[in-house]
């Protein structure tokens, strides 16, 4: 149900600073640790007696098991055990990994295909003008209805209404194009009242909060699952989307997307502001109120992939704001397609 032939966030280096980390990526136990060579990823499986190498340490540069002391190179291979010959130790499998911009992606598919020039490019990333924040959470439900979720946001009005919602989202028409392997989506609302996440923002900003702005949400999706939305507002009559920064507040909301299972995920949230980078009390609000808003995503999509599985058989309805995620599902259906295909040409 998830293409494998890309890059995928699988972590942060923060997460095993201190011991080895395991973690399902599309449906594969891999163990995340620090290699002699920079970040390393492996089976999670000892090939002496199968236990997961995530429960052991890294000594040395190599993987040790907790259960039996057996070590193990980030080639996979064998290298030592206390007492026992293990040159013939079959060889457990390794993956293609990198960290790039505070994050390690990994590549689940045919190794032979793993080009880092396919990780996206990241303008906030490493920029000093930028400041950057996020966190992680772990979902029961489809990566698919993540995406949707976040191509539509529709839902605003209704599942954020204390903090982004408000009933002009409904009232604005969607705009939704596609160029390549992306698709984004577009609404934009002139002459409106901040809700409050943005009226916070425009005060942090010494930006008057009590007057109408345009306000702007333009969501990317490129494949496999990664969703970057540009949003802000602008004092009415600035210029809205094109404002010069001494009128409006502006952000990217960061959104990786990782398939654990196929009813589970893990999803990567944050947000680039490019105004105040320096102000390390405002990025923390900042990521205070988007762990907020996010944690109301939570209850809906996991309750949405019960009762899908509940009733399988029912189709559901699409409309005209469903467009984003109807074409990024048509994405995705192609590069699964062209993969299978890979696999059967492979086997004949």
């Amino acid at each position: 149900m998830f293409p494998k032939n890309c890059w995928y966030v699988a972590c942060t280096p923060d997460e095993f600073n201190k011991k080895p980390l395991g973690r399902q990526i599309c449906g594969e136990n891999i163990v995340f640790y620090k290699g002699k060579y920079g970040v390393a990823a492996v089976e999670d499986f000892c090939p002496h007696r199968g236990a997961p190498l995530s429960l052991g340490y890294v000594e040395d540069g190599l993987l040790v098991c907790g259960y039996h002391g057996l070590k193990m190179g980030s080639d996979g291979k064998t290298v030592a055990m206390p007492g026992q010959r293990v040159r013939g130790f079959p060889c457990i499998r390794n993956y293609p990994v990198v960290e790039r911009y505070g994050f390690v992606w990994v590549w689940t598919g045919d190794p032979e295909l793993a080009d880092t020039a396919k990780i996206p490019e990241l303008e906030w990333a490493n920029n000093p003008e930028w400041a950057y924040d996020g966190g992680l959470f772990h979902i029961n439900c489809d990566y698919r209805l993540m995406i949707d979720n976040l191509m539509d946001l529709t839902h605003e009005t209704y599942v954020h209404t204390s903090s982004i919602g408000q009933e002009e989202i409904d009232e604005a028409p969607v705009h939704t194009t596609s160029e390549e392997d992306m698709v984004v989506t577009s609404r934009f609302m002139d002459n409106v009242l901040a809700p409050p996440f943005w009226q916070a923002a425009l005060r942090a900003n010494n930006l008057a909060d009590d007057v109408p702005v345009d306000r702007w949400q333009i969501c990317r999706f490129t494949p496999p699952s990664h969703v970057m939305i540009e949003v802000g507002v602008a004092h009415a009559g600035k210029g809205g989307y094109e404002a010069d920064p001494e009128f409006k507040v502006s952000s990217i909301v960061v959104d990786f997307i990782t398939p654990e299972t196929e009813t589970s995920i893990w999803y990567f949230w944050g947000m680039a502001r490019h105004f105040k980078p320096e102000d390390e009390k405002l990025t923390k609000q900042i990521r205070e109120g988007q762990h907020h808003i996010f944690s109301e995503d939570l209850e809906m999509l996991e309750r949405q992939q019960l009762n899908l599985l509940a009733y399988p058989e029912r189709k559901l309805l699409k409309l005209n704001i469903d467009t984003g995620g109807v074409r990024s599902r048509r994405i995705l259906d192609n590069m699964l397609k062209e993969e299978q295909q890979s696999i059967e040409t492979l086997n004949l």
